[in-house]
């Protein structure tokens, strides 16, 4: 006789919808992504589409360039605006958790609303729509990105370190500097992260806050895959590009969190 499969209702049947969605939803368009960027205008095999992004003609690196750079000073200015702010946070978490609240609730609207209204606040007040203008929305919309996971972390800190700082004659900066700062570093790191890496991919700020005068890597990808451009092939090498980003980002990540646990075992 045959036997009859028997669906069993376990904790990992509560899984499969979500690996189906997973499936459908990011595996698929990843491999379509993977072989548009080998694909022509003909569907043929080519390599073309990543000789014109990495070309000087294509202008793919230049706004590569561009993009690290903006990224770069926004997570820059996120971090000396939210180390401080998330050690303020800590140091007086059980008097600031309705602080913590007002952190959130802007992540709770969506982004485009606040850039929109960010944009609405410089029109009123006369202010000339650019990079400063950019890089402000920048701040403002994942700035929240910076200060939740030092929060986290620097809650997490355990208080005897710092007491057996104090107890061996370590003045209070000392104590930041020796103690804090490096039990710290795995909140700085995801910080970074998510800050860092979104900023690098986006478009709808810089396009809205400065009148689509900058133009960065998010811009260029979006551009890329417009129906006017109808360039998928160079848009979907940007698109893998950015992936290793991200990819080389979760790596670095991951390592720091192991060096962090080594350290305290040690």
């Amino acid at each position: 006789m045959k036997k009859r499969f028997k669906f069993r209702f376990s904790r990992r049947a509560f899984a499969y919808p979500y690996m189906a969605f997973l499936l459908l939803f990011v595996v698929v368009p990843l491999v379509i992504i993977l072989i548009n960027a080998f694909l022509d205008d003909a569907n043929k095999f080519t390599f073309q589409n990543f000789a014109e992004f990495f070309s000087d003609a294509g202008g793919g690196l230049t706004v590569l360039g561009n993009s690290l750079v903006i990224g770069l000073v926004t997570t820059l200015i996120c971090l000396v605006i939210g180390y401080p702010c998330a050690y303020l946070l800590a140091k007086y978490h059980a008097k600031s958790r309705v602080f913590v609240l007002l952190f959130i609730l802007p992540m709770w609207v969506n982004f485009l609303i606040r850039t929109l209204s960010t944009k609405a606040i410089f029109m009123a007040l006369d202010v000339e729509l650019g990079m400063g203008t950019v890089l402000f929305g920048m701040v403002y919309n994942y700035l929240p990105y910076m200060i939740l996971p030092l929060h986290t972390t620097l809650v997490s800190i355990d208080h005897s370190y710092i007491e057996a700082a104090e107890d061996l004659g370590a003045d209070k900066m000392t104590v930041f500097l020796k103690t804090v700062l490096p039990l710290s570093t795995p909140g700085i790191v995801s910080g970074i992260t998510m800050t860092f890496i979104p900023a690098i991919s986006t478009f709808a700020i810089s396009e809205i806050l400065s009148s689509s005068k900058i133009f960065l890597f998010g811009d260029a990808i979006n551009m890329h895959f417009s129906k006017t451009t109808n360039s998928f092939g160079v848009g979907s090498v940007m698109s893998l590009v950015m992936l290793v980003l991200v990819i080389v980002a979760n790596i670095a990540v991951g390592l720091t969190s192991k060096d962090e646990e080594a350290a305290s075992v040690l």
